[in-house]
């Protein structure tokens, strides 16, 4: 199945607590495929975050300042509900090892169950980015 990308959004969703030069480096892969990447932020009552939600959204746009291809934004609930609101059927995901994968692909398969047309692409960091976590 073909599906066309012109004008395509796609949705890199996470805590990006804190944003690293790994992220980055997933949104600029993320750019080399799609015309505007929206980076999500997941609001999680439940964690006790190091960065506050509004220094989050600061960092990224201060970030991509003057790159109108990238948003950023926060969302609650379901990211197939999410995706579905902007108008965008494609989630990134950076997989930096096969542990990465295995959870990243059980949720790729919930997320299309749940929204038949939500597409998941993986997407691998630099080498030397590999091993960088926000946690």
């Amino acid at each position: 199945m073909t599906r066309r990308r012109d004008g395509s959004l796609a949705v890199f969703p996470g805590s990006f607590d804190p944003m690293t030069n790994g992220h980055l480096d997933i949104v600029d892969r993320g750019l080399a495929v799609f015309d505007r990447v929206r980076l999500a932020i997941l609001l999680n009552p439940e964690k006790q975050p190091l960065f506050s939600v509004e220094e989050r959204l600061a960092i990224i746009r201060e970030a991509y300042r003057g790159n109108p291809r990238v948003e950023a934004d926060t969302f609650s609930g379901l990211l197939v509900d999410y995706a579905q609101h902007v108008g965008a059927s494609v989630i990134i995901r950076g997989i930096r090892a096969i542990s990465d994968f295995e959870y990243e692909f059980q949720m790729a398969l919930m997320n299309r169950r749940l929204w038949h047309l939500a597409e998941t692409v993986f997407l691998t960091p630099n080498e030397e980015f590999t091993y960088l976590s926000g946690r």
